[in-house]
Order: C-alpha cells, then sequence, then structure tokens
C-alpha cells in the first residue's frame, strides 16, 4: 500500500514517518549549530500542564498563560491539542518551538495512518514523541527547553494512560498522574495527597482543577481559572468514545468550586 501512494524512486527504507519523506524529498529542515546561550531570548514561555487517569480514561488541563521572565505575555494561550480521535498532547516550555512540534507530531501521526491504514499504537505515539523531544536536544543545550506531557486512550489495553518526559527525551509512564512546567512540583504535590484510583470523571475534573489552582497560589508564572476577565484553564478529556475538550460552560463551575476550595 506504501508503495502505491509514495512518489516514484522515493527512498522509504526509514519508514513511513513523515520527517522520513522530507528527508528523502530533501526537504528536511536544518538549523544552524550555534554555541551562543539562548536563554535570555524573550520567548514567551508556556507554563503548567497536568494529567490524571480516572475510571474511564484520562483528563488532561492546562492553564492560558504564557510568561517572558517575569512579566505575562500571554494570557489566553492553548497548550492542550488533540494529536488524533485518541490521544493528547500538552506542551510546556519555549513556546513556539513546542508549538512546531505539536504541529509536526500531529502530521506525523496522520501520515502514518493513511500510509499504513491504521492508528499507530498509544505506546508507539509517546515512543515517536520521545524521539522528537530527544531531536530538540541542541536546543536545549542553549536554554530553549521543551517538554511536552502525553496522554490517551489505550485501545488493547482499554483504559487511559499517560506519560511524561524529560529534556533528554526520556519517556516514563505515569500510574495516576503526572504534570510538567513551572508549577508542576506543586500540583503534583497536591495530587499525592488527594488522588484514588478509579475516579468518576467528574471527580477527576474538581481534582485536576483544584491542583492547578493549587498550583498558580505558589507559582507566580502560572494562572489558575480567571473569572473577572472570564479566562478558564483547557480541559480535555480522552475516553473510548474519543477525544473531547469541554466549553467554559462546564468548565465555570468547577473552576469557581476550586478557587473556593483551595483559597
Amino acid at each position: 500500500m506504501i508503495d502505491r501512494l509514495m512518489p516514484r524512486g522515493l527512498d522509504i527504507s526509514d519508514g513511513p514517518g513523515f520527517t522520513q519523506l522530507l528527508r528523502s524529498l530533501h526537504l528536511e529542515p536544518t538549523w544552524p549549530n550555534t554555541n551562543a546561550d539562548l536563554s535570555s531570548l524573550d520567548a514567551p514561555e508556556a507554563t503548567t500542564v497536568l494529567s490524571a487517569r480516572f475510571q474511564n480514561g484520562v483528563v488532561m488541563v492546562g492553564d492560558r498563560q504564557a510568561t517572558e521572565g517575569y512579566s505575562v505575555a500571554h494570557r489566553r494561550m492553548q497548550k492542550v491539542f488533540p494529536t488524533d480521535h485518541l490521544s493528547v498532547v500538552a506542551i510546556s516550555g519555549t513556546a513556539g518551538l513546542a508549538l512546531d512540534m505539536v504541529r509536526l507530531f500531529q502530521t506525523e501521526l496522520e501520515h502514518y495512518e493513511k500510509l499504513e491504514g491504521a492508528r499507530l499504537s498509544l505506546d508507539g505515539k509517546a515512543t515517536y514523541l520521545a524521539r522528537m523531544v530527544r531531536q530538540q536536544l541542541p536546543m536545549a543545550f542553549q536554554g530553549l527547553v521543551v517538554v511536552p506531557l502525553f496522554a490517551g486512550y489505550d485501545e488493547l489495553k482499554e483504559t487511559g494512560r499517560l506519560f511524561t518526559f524529560d529534556v533528554v527525551g526520556g519517556r516514563y509512564e505515569e500510574h495516576d498522574f503526572g504534570a510538567t512546567g513551572s508549577g508542576s512540583r506543586e500540583a503534583r504535590s497536591y495530587l499525592r495527597n488527594r488522588y484514588q484510583p478509579d475516579l468518576p470523571e467528574e471527580e477527576a475534573l474538581e481534582l485536576v482543577m483544584a491542583a492547578l489552582v493549587a498550583a498558580s497560589e505558589e507559582d507566580v508564572a502560572t494562572a489558575g481559572p480567571d473569572p473577572r476577565r472570564d479566562i478558564y484553564p483547557t480541559v480535555v478529556t480522552v475516553t473510548a468514545s474519543g477525544y473531547r475538550e469541554l466549553d467554559d460552560v462546564e468548565i465555570e463551575p468547577i473552576a469557581r468550586a476550586a478557587l473556593e476550595a483551595v483559597r
């Protein structure tokens, strides 16, 4: 099937990935090597995202704030994105690089599915994302770090699963909850003291929202819900039925309850 879809004479020995396709066509982007420290650049930083398992799947939440040093760069940034029907990725770190990584990851999965006629397994998606993080290592050495959070519903195991990553592309499956970004330590601490396995979806939504509010209380780069500006975190669930992003009408009462409970 792959041979029928590929241009004649194209070498696909490296596999069906979109990046491999660009490389075979000599269209892969190249970046100049430099020893300069780029950490002082005023590049917006995406901050805190977190995820937790519940009875029927996983929930992921991300705050909406991006920072430049000690200043607020954006108040309505989107940090949580669908990667396909059954998985979701969230970003922390240098926002521009992270957003490009997400777009490429989405394209890679779509490209693979078109060529293979089947979705990549959840483990395969997590491994592919880890490789993409590892490819960013030269930029990380220069101070431009990207660290994603990945979750989804595993059709084979019939359960929600989530994965964290380190800056060098290490991939770690978290069995209950995970977080990344500047407020991740506070969020994990809150979840560690209150999380219980097999939570109903409603309770899981309340818990992750409260954890984000707790993180925003201690980390100046993390923004919790802001009812005055009508800004609420992005909240997504993934179950056997697929990816679903909650709208603000659904999120508002959960957010207000979390603000009351934590503060």
